[in-house]
């Protein structure tokens, strides 16, 4: 386990940047749609638009959950259960919490 923290507080710093820019990204596009008098269902750029802020929406809220399972990694960390199974209870592997330093789950177990 020698390096978690340092793997999860890396992962997390990044995802923070990523959700950063995302943020900028989605207020950007939003900005843009509300400057336009783009009328998404007429529009022939509206279509576009509507779909960034999707894409961009979507992002986040991706970048938003990662983030709260590394905060709950590092939570188990901390309590002495970061590396074990929360489903059979037996050991992550090295490389896979290397992999996913968030992983919750043996590689079994994230299988089935």
């Amino acid at each position: 386990m020698e390096g978690a923290r340092d793997r999860l507080e890396a992962e997390r710093a990044q995802t923070l940047r990523r959700l950063a820019n995302l943020t900028s990204d989605f207020d950007a596009v939003v900005a843009a749609s509300r400057d336009t008098n783009a009328d998404d269902e007429h529009d022939p750029e509206g279509a576009t638009i509507a779909f960034e802020r999707s894409q961009v929406d979507a992002l986040v809220r991706q970048a938003r959950r990662n983030l709260v399972e590394i905060d709950a990694a590092l939570d188990r960390l901390s309590a002495g259960t970061y590396g074990v199974c929360e489903v059979c209870g037996g050991p992550i592997g090295e490389g896979r919490l290397e992999a996913r330093p968030a992983a919750r789950r043996c590689i079994i177990c994230a299988s089935t």
